[in-house]
């Protein structure tokens, strides 16, 4: 369909649609413009950040993935009308979200992949881009990360096709599921025009007319209280471990314990305690969480290393003490898990002399 461009009311010129030519190019024009996908039909303060382009999974990439201010995870699938594949393409976006929840089953493994890309496109972590794109509070960051850990737990995703041209039969096809499924699928038609030096697209979205009301619920997430997770962990023989792992938590909290600069939160599924180096203006240097993850207790208290720059004095503490095996952060990561500490193994005694040492 073409339009009408004119200046000032004088010169209308006729300026018909120009096609993308290649994917690369129409993935590339979505990074870079993200409000092209009209999420703000759906509501008007929906905005979208993309992280990523050409994510990988166990069945092939995943063009771009993105996600919102209230931490709703979208994977995207690009084609052109002219592609063979595009009757596919449904079955082929659901097929990756399937391997993303199936196989990428910890949360800071999807974070650090995510900050691979985010570097490279952006020059930041995927952390910071999410905080200053939405200009969230650290607090508010924190919150938008536990939401997408529970989406990725869950395999919550929202799944866009985007195309330079849908066909009815897909469009169809996308107001079937939404209608039938718990899944929320939409398509993106976009109509593309260059004019001098100006880009113009008018996208149309398809499938978010569908009104449901199947599978909603009043939270969004299964939160574990701490009898939930000593039930949890005393399934599986350890319900002593989680225990001493909990009055350390109570203890931070209250004040009594020994050690400074050690805080602890609890999210909906995890504990998680953070120890900031005393050289240090950062309020985790290095954070030990457990938890459950799809229902299942982990056996191993995961450690993170929030400070590149310290990395090497926190291996050595670790290496010392809890003797096992660390691993380095990749290269130009912000962050990474540098341990993982068999929860067999686990005292209290172990963690306060972690801490003595690094204090």
């Amino acid at each position: 369909m073409p339009i009408i461009v004119s200046q000032n009311g004088k010169n209308a010129q006729k300026v018909d649609s120009t096609p993308f030519g290649l994917e690369d190019r129409l993935q590339e024009y979505i990074l870079d413009n993200p409000n092209s996908i009209p999420l703000y039909e759906i509501r008007d303060d929906i905005e979208l950040v993309l992280l990523s382009r050409e994510f990988q999974t166990n069945s092939g990439p995943i063009d771009a993935i993105g996600v919102d201010a209230e931490g709703n995870l979208y994977l995207i699938e690009t084609k052109l009308y002219k592609n063979p594949d595009k009757r596919t393409v449904v079955a082929q976006v659901m097929d990756y979200g399937a391997a993303l929840w199936k196989h990428l089953t910890n949360f800071e493994d999807f974070m650090m992949m995510l900050n691979k890309h985010s570097q490279s496109n952006f020059q930041c972590s995927a952390t910071e881009k999410i905080q200053t794109y939405f200009n969230l509070t650290d607090e508010t960051t924190e919150k938008v990360l536990e939401r997408m850990r529970n989406n990725l737990d869950e395999g919550k995703f929202k799944f866009v096709i985007l195309m330079d041209s849908l066909d009815d039969r897909l469009k169809d096809l996308i107001l079937y599921i939404n209608q039938n499924s718990k899944f929320d699928i939409y398509g993106v038609e976009l109509d593309y025009y260059r004019h001098e030096s100006f880009e113009i697209t008018i996208p149309k979205l398809f499938g978010a007319e569908v009104k449901k009301s199947i599978g909603a619920t009043t939270s969004d997430t299964v939160v574990y209280t701490q009898d939930d997770l000593i039930s949890a962990y005393a399934s599986i023989g350890f319900e002593d471990k989680i225990r001493e792992i909990l009055q350390t938590y109570d203890q931070v909290n209250h004040g009594s314990y020994p050690v400074k600069n050690v805080t602890a939160n609890k999210s909906a599924k995890s504990i998680n305690l953070y120890f900031n180096l005393p050289a240090t203006d950062s309020f985790k240097d290095l954070a030990i969480s457990i938890g459950v993850m799809r229902g299942k207790p982990l056996d191993t208290l995961d450690l993170w290393c929030y400070s590149p720059e310290q990395q090497d004095q926190l291996i050595e503490a670790i290496q010392n003490v809890l003797r096992i095996p660390t691993t380095k952060l990749v290269p130009e990561s912000n962050y990474g898990r540098i341990g993982q500490w068999p929860l067999k193994d686990f005292s209290q005694e172990k963690l306060l002399q972690l801490f003595e040492s690094l204090a």
